[in-house]
Order: structure tokens, then sequence, then C-alpha cells
């Protein structure tokens, strides 16, 4: 498994003992304008970016698993918590909310949430260096990903959150994606380069319309859309995400009016927290991830006649009142008044983008500068599967 690093201020100088990250950053934040994001970020990415020019790319080919019903060329995965039943050890698996088997296959998904750490990482390197270099190597990443028939993967999840004894695969297991919504936004920035040949981004392009359909019509992609808690919302984010990639309007008025008529009144209670997420055994965790979700939807949708951010229902309920109910526990989180998560409790919260968004959306610096003052990186595996929005510089302009 590869590891995340974080970065501190004074270790950050150390790396820049010969003064070239130091020159590369100074010139990014006098070409970036976007609230001093480039400048805050910028020796973390390149000190990431140059880590991960040495790295090969592989994806589910590399890792093939002899309990997946597909082929070589489908992601799977096995839901985190279902385990051996005591009672019948060679039966069906049982449920065990919130504990994660670490027995369970997850390969597929390490390969997936590396290459959603380090493709966006190198474009943000690019864009805020203009250095080929990590233009190049996330090109690489791509094409083995969606275009080389040797090891590209196939645009659907058939096989994802599968159960032992129980069913080779399961529409929630379509989360498992949401790792390509930061990917799909550094293709668009990477257009901007030489990287990629007209061809290889329409093949690209053509993958995620391939997995649009599949994810809009096959009975595992509807069943995730009609989820009631944050996996619907994931679902919606995926589909806004790769619909903004491939240009398909259709998809991007749905998922406007889906958020609007379903997302924002069935999952925000009044007070504006997620009912659905605080009656699970990770509370906390789950409503970071899906206050995560909502904040890059509106990102990603929002226009100047259509703001996402601003939309409120006739009974009160919106993302501004979601923000405000969660921001006071990651500024304090030990005013929240539920009980700790069972798993990885110490590890929230990081530095969540949706802060970041909100904070430009409704002018609340106060959100920023918390922002600021949060990890931005972590080794830890739960942290970086539900962690997915890792690059502000590609989503602030």
């Amino acid at each position: 498994m590869f590891e995340i690093t974080p970065l501190s201020r004074r270790s950050a100088m150390v790396v820049l003992a010969s003064g070239l990250l130091l020159l590369s950053c100074s010139t990014a934040s006098a070409q970036q304008q976007t609230i001093n994001v480039a400048a805050f970020d910028c020796i973390r990415v390149l000190k990431a970016a140059n880590q991960y020019l040495s790295e090969k790319p592989f994806t589910v080919t590399a890792s093939p698993s002899s309990r997946s019903a597909g082929g070589l060329h489908d992601f799977f995965s096995e839901g985190d918590y279902w385990w051996p039943d005591p009672a019948n050890p060679k039966g069906p698996y049982i449920q065990r909310d919130g504990m994660t088997n670490p027995d369970n296959f997850v390969e597929h998904r390490r390969a997936l949430m590396r290459l959603s750490v380090q493709v966006p990482t190198l474009v943000a390197a690019w864009r805020l260096t203009k250095d080929k270099r990590y233009a190049s190597k996330a090109a690489e990443h791509l094409r083995a990903w969606f275009v080389d028939e040797r090891t590209r993967m196939n645009p659907n999840l058939q096989y994802a959150q599968a159960i032992h004894g129980v069913t080779t695969g399961r529409g929630i297991g379509i989360i498992d994606t949401i790792h390509l919504v930061e990917v799909t936004r550094a293709i668009e920035v990477l257009k901007d380069s030489s990287a990629l040949s007209t061809t290889e981004l329409g093949s690209i392009t053509q993958w995620f319309k391939n997995y649009l359909v599949w994810m809009s019509t096959s009975k595992n992609g509807t069943d995730e859309r009609d989820a009631k808690n944050n996996h619907g919302t994931c679902w919606l984010l995926q589909v806004a995400a790769f619909a903004h990639l491939v240009g398909d309007q259709k998809q991007l008025d749905y998922c406007r009016e889906r958020f609007k008529t379903v997302t924002v009144p069935n999952q925000i209670a009044e007070n504006g927290s997620f009912p659905e997420e605080l009656r699970r055994t990770k509370p906390y965790g789950y409503s970071l991830f899906n206050l995560e979700a909502m904040a890059t939807v509106c990102q990603i949708l929002s226009t100047p006649k259509d703001n996402l951010f601003t939309y409120e229902t006739a009974n009160g309920r919106s993302f501004r009142r979601a923000m405000e109910y969660m921001a006071p526990f990651i500024g304090n989180k030990k005013s929240w008044p539920l009980k700790p998560d069972v798993m990885y409790d110490k590890e929230w919260p990081m530095r969540q983008a949706s802060l970041l968004f909100a904070g430009i959306a409704f002018d609340r610096r106060d959100y920023i500068e918390l922002w600021k003052t949060l990890p931005a990186d972590s080794n830890v595996e739960e942290v970086i599967r539900n962690f997915f929005i890792r690059q502000p510089v590609l989503w602030v302009n």
C-alpha cells in the first residue's frame, strides 16, 4: 500500500534546501488567482508529485481475485463490514456494522485509491508549474486505466461490494468509484496540456460515457441512485462529475434537479444534521463524508443562475444549514453530542473541502481559516478511502 506522508511547514523547508520547490511555488502563487490556495498548498503538492514521478501505474488487471465472479478487467471488491458467521464459518457472511474485516479483498479499491491520489496530485503540480513531466506521468496512469486494452478497467462495477455466500456484487459498490471524481476533474484540467492526444482523450471520454450509461440504467446503478443516505449522495456526485467531463447537459440538469428535490429534502433534517448518518456506528465520520459529497456536488453543478450552495427548500432545508450544523463540530470535536465512532474516530476531521467550498460560496472566512489548520494528508487507508477531495488547486480558480 502506498503512503501519503503529512508535511509540516518546518519539514517542508528542509525539503526546500535547494530552493527549487520554493521558486516553483512562488511562481505559481503569482499565476494562480485562487484565494491563496495555490500559494498555501504548493509545497505539499510538489513534494508528493515529485515522489510519484518514479512510480508506474497499475490497474485492476495487476491483482486478479479467484473470489470474483467477473473477469480480469472487472473491478472487484468485498463489503467492508461482513464477516464469517461463528455459528457457520463456511456459510454466508454476516454483517458487523462499522467493523472492517481486514481479510476481505480490497486490492482493486487500493489500486483505484492510488490512482485517485497520484493523478490529481500530478495534474495539480502541472497546473502550478507547467512542468510537462507531471502531465506526462498523469497521462501514463490514465492510459493504463481507460485506454490500453491490456490493462484498462471495464466501465462497470457489477462485482463491487460482493458478500461471500450472499451476492456477487451490489449497488452500494458503486461508492468505490467516488475516487474517480477528482480524477475526472484532473482530466479536465489536463486537457490544456499536450500530454494526451485527441484520440486518447476521446477514448477516456468514451469510457466515462459508457460508465454513465451503466450507472443510470443497470439494477446496481438504480439501486444506488435510490439509496437514502450517503450512497445516494455519492451516486449523484459521480454522475455529476462524469457528466461534466463528457459534456452531458441532460445528465447535469437531472443532477441539479435531483439535488434540490430528493437529496436536500430527504437527507437534511431541520437542524441541518443527516439523520441517516447519525444512526450509524460511525456518525461523525459518515456525517463528514456526506457533507463532503454534497459540497462537491454544489461545486460541480452550481451556475450563476442556479446556485446549489444557496438553494433552500420551502421548509428551510439546505446545504448551508448542513454546513452550519457540522462546522462547530469540525472546529471543536469535543462538542460532538454523540458517542465516538467505533473505528478511526481519532483520524477525523481532515482538511475538509466542504469548509473551503462553503467558505468561498458564503464568504465565510472562518471556514477557510479552519480549513487551513487541519491535516491535508494521511497514510491511514480508511481515511484515504473516505477523504476523496485532496487537491483544491484543481477546484478553486
